[in-house]
């Protein structure tokens, strides 16, 4: 178990170092009742993964939401209403090395013994799914990065909202409207659905699924299985699915599992006019170096921050922070991808909600972070929380990939139309 405190841009050179968690910081329950002193920082809790099956989508958030912070405190800290005036902020983070119940452990130690004001969960929805309980028996407003899974939120917890992803069962909505509306029309009409069996994965293949079948489209699922998280061979897998004759195959999982999946249908030699897996775009820089980017010719993807370019009210905008990205972690030994925005997405989503909190309570917290719903566009796009704390804005459209000849890649968007800036290319009959 690893601890990390970092504040300012020079920190960031400390990043791979380890340091010892400092006293201090109050927590959310008591910075509401002494509204008199100031303090000198406001302390934020997070937890990354530095190794383990989740390091891939955790430390591009760690490291995205460590610029963010060092970027403000470049300019004298984050404005907090509460104090009428801005107050440099402080990270406290633990490593969880993608250990479900390390990462419950550490959460409440941020709650108990470090007594942050401010709770970040870890990357994805199995490592948050876990901070969830612990921050609600706490009463501790918890802001989830890009925890989407279905399970994490419900109308009687008030203590989470979702800042840097849309909410997994909305994921696919675009998806299902591509294969009836796009897809369909070119013959493809026979669908197979992998997925992995876990909160963000197995909410997307059921809300596909329900998409698909509730349209009335053309579309048959004649292929629909999930296989553990923990699945590197799905060499088995692909030799089942191929027995159905899919004309897509869509295989949602996380960056491993993609790797896996894509390494495993090359050595195949097996074809399908069309297969699609999330982390092919969101995560490009590691499915190329592992896969190769004749891998992920054709493939088609979610459209994520890094391939779009909207025009945000907060922050920079995707081309300004690739280039603060680059400078920060030259070299390219980070990743640059969909979850380095949502590190970066998350420092914001902070940013607005100590702006427009009344106190720094959990329920203050939580009015802050509501204030900015409907009102802010990110990098990532609209930023809309529900009334559940589910992020329902941020949609991505979908993407193709095709090779750039300099070993990476490429995306057009294919859907919708009004996004599109190509056309779909599906493989022969």
């Amino acid at each position: 178990m690893k601890a990390s405190v970092f504040g300012g841009l020079a920190a960031l050179a400390l990043a791979a170092g380890i340091m010892t968690v400092a006293d201090g910081a109050r927590a959310q329950g008591n910075m509401g009742g002494d509204m008199g002193s100031v303090p000198k920082e406001i302390v934020i809790g997070d937890l990354y993964a530095s190794t383990g099956p989740f390091a891939s989508i955790s430390m591009p958030v760690y490291d995205g939401l460590k610029l963010w912070v060092a970027e403000t405190n470049e300019e004298g800290g984050a404005y907090v209403k509460a104090y009428d005036r801005k107050i440099p902020l402080r990270i406290v983070s633990y490593d969880d090395q993608s250990n479900t119940a390390t990462a419950a452990t550490l959460t409440n130690q941020l709650i108990t013994q470090d007594k942050v004001d401010v709770l970040v969960a870890d990357s994805g929805s199995v490592l948050a799914s876990v901070s969830v309980p612990v921050a609600r028996e706490h009463k501790v407003f918890l802001i989830d990065p890009t925890g989407t899974g279905s399970p994490l939120f419900s109308k009687d917890n008030p203590y989470i909202a979702l800042v840097a992803d849309p909410a997994s069962v909305i994921w696919p909505k675009y998806l299902a409207d591509f294969l009836t509306d796009e897809a369909a029309k070119e013959g493809l009409t026979r669908v197979a659905i992998l997925y992995s069996t876990n909160d963000f994965t197995g909410t997307q293949a059921s809300a596909l699924k329900g998409f698909i079948e509730a349209s009335h489209s053309p579309v048959k699922i004649v292929f629909y299985r999930g296989v553990p998280t923990s699945t590197s061979d799905y060499t088995v897998m692909i030799n089942t699915i191929a027995a159905t004759h899919p004309d897509m195959v869509i295989e949602l999982g996380y960056v491993g599992n993609d790797i896996a999946f894509l390494r495993n249908l090359q050595d195949s030699g097996l074809k399908f006019r069309g297969v699609f897996s999330i982390y092919s775009g969101s995560e490009p820089e590691v499915l190329v170096k592992n896969v190769g980017a004749s891998g992920l010719a054709g493939v088609f993807t979610y459209s994520p921050s890094n391939f779009m370019h909207y025009k945000p009210t907060a922050g920079m905008d995707v081309d300004q922070f690739r280039a603060l990205w680059d400078k920060t972690y030259p070299g390219g030994k980070v990743a640059f991808g969909l979850n380095s925005d949502a590190g970066y997405v998350t420092g914001l989503a902070i940013g607005q909600m100590l702006a427009n909190a009344p106190d720094l309570t959990a329920l203050g917290l939580r009015k802050g972070i509501f204030a900015a719903s409907g009102k802010m566009t990110t990098l990532a796009g609209p930023f809309s929380l529900n009334e559940l704390g589910e992020q329902t804005g941020e949609l991505m459209p979908i993407g193709q990939l095709a090779p750039d000849g300099q070993n990476a890649v490429k995306l057009t968007v294919v859907y919708p139309p009004e996004d599109a800036d190509g056309k779909a290319v599906f493989g022969p009959k």
